[in-house]
C-alpha cells in the first residue's frame, strides 16, 4: 500500500514537472518570488530576428475564348415522335329483356362524355342490329366501362373491340 502511494506521488510531481514552462520557478519559495518582484522584474524580451512582409500582386490578363458554334447555326434536336394510345370501341350488346330508362340513364351515369339523347340513339340501334358502338376510349378505360354496365343490376351486356378491326 505504502509503494503504490509513493509511486502515485512521484507521478503527480513528474507531470506537473513536466507541463510548468520554466521548471526553476515550480520548486522555488515562495519568498523567493516577491523578492524578484523588488527588483523590477525581467525586461520584455525583443525578437532577434526580423519580419519582412512581401506584397504581390497579380494583373489580370485578357483571355480570347473561341466560339465553338455560331450563334446563326442552330442545334438539330431530335424530334421526339409520339404515338398516342390505341382505343377500343365499347360496345353495347342489344337484349330484348332490357328496360330503356334503366339503361339510358345508367349510360349515362357511367360515361362521363354520353348525355341522354346519345344514349338513347345508341340504345334504339343496338336494339335494331345487335350491337352499337357507346365510344372509343384507351383500353383500360374501355374495360372499365364494360365491366360496370354488366355489374349494373339488371346487367347490361357490353363489349369491348380494337378500333381498326
Amino acid at each position: 500500500m505504502m509503494k503504490q502511494s509513493i509511486l502515485i506521488l512521484l507521478a503527480y510531481f513528474a507531470t506537473a514537472y513536466a507541463f510548468t514552462t520554466n521548471p526553476s520557478i515550480a520548486f522555488r519559495s515562495p519568498t523567493a518570488l516577491y523578492e524578484s518582484e523588488k527588483e523590477g522584474g525581467a525586461a520584455i524580451a525583443k525578437p532577434k530576428v526580423g519580419v519582412v512582409v512581401k506584397e504581390t500582386t497579380k494583373q489580370k490578363q485578357k483571355q480570347v475564348f473561341k466560339k465553338k458554334n455560331k450563334a446563326s447555326d442552330p442545334h438539330k434536336r431530335r424530334e421526339d415522335e409520339f404515338q398516342d394510345a390505341p382505343l377500343y370501341k365499347v360496345m353495347l350488346i342489344g337484349d330484348a329483356s332490357y328496360d330503356q330508362a334503366h339503361v339510358v340513364e345508367k349510360m349515362c351515369e357511367i360515361m362521363e362524355d354520353m348525355d341522354e339523347n346519345q344514349a338513347a340513339s345508341v340504345y334504339k340501334s343496338a336494339q335494331q342490329s345487335g350491337s352499337a358502338m357507346c365510344g372509343k376510349y384507351p383500353l383500360e378505360h374501355a374495360e372499365m366501362y364494360k365491366e360496370q354496365l354488366v355489374r349494373s343490376d339488371p346487367m347490361i351486356y357490353g363489349d369491348v373491340e380494337e378500333e381498326n378491326k
